[in-house]
């Protein structure tokens, strides 16, 4: 028996929850019960849980995720971008290390790196990266809507601040 989920129970599990998200934890808790190392389920339950704020939930699972497979870039970036919402940057930063070794053409990379630049409110550089990362991001559409609504907010607070983009950077 392997300790992987098959693609077909995967894709049908994605499916169930996209089709009634109703039941999603029992779901993938059920699929867990079987598979307890495939780190694709520990990451979409620490996905689903914080959508749902159970944030402490969120974070144990999401890290189990990376604990099982170090090299899940997704789910790598997904528990730094967890908790550098949640306050904690310079763990988000340790986190996503190790995906700025990630070819320069990876949407994560660019990504991280514009989050970087933000963590340090350089604006310019934040969104520039953002904007590469978008346009590089081709399988994971969401995830391009979230980093929009990141770039607007950044491009909001400098124009709030009455500053160009270099005096953003240098203040």
């Amino acid at each position: 028996m392997s300790n992987l989920c098959s693609d077909a129970e995967m894709n049908d599990l994605i499916r169930d929850i996209q089709a009634d998200d109703q039941g999603d934890l029992q779901r993938i808790d059920t699929l867990l019960m079987r598979y307890a190392d495939d780190p694709r389920l520990h990451f979409m339950r620490g996905s689903v849980l914080a959508g749902k704020q159970r944030l402490i939930e969120a974070h144990a699972s999401l890290s189990k995720a990376i604990e099982l497979a170090p090299d899940f870039a997704l789910a790598r970036y997904q528990l730094g971008f967890f908790e550098l919402t949640s306050g904690e940057a310079d763990r988000a930063l340790s986190t996503w290390g190790p995906l700025l070794k990630l070819p320069a053409d990876s949407y994560l990379r660019n990504f991280v790196e514009g989050l970087t630049h933000l963590i340090r409110d350089e604006f310019d550089d934040a969104i520039a990266k953002m904007r590469i990362g978008i346009g590089l991001n081709q399988e994971n559409a969401p995830m391009n809507h979230d980093i929009e609504l990141l770039i607007a907010e950044c491009e909001k607070l400098r124009s709030q601040n009455g500053l160009s983009g270099d005096e953003a950077q240098s203040a």
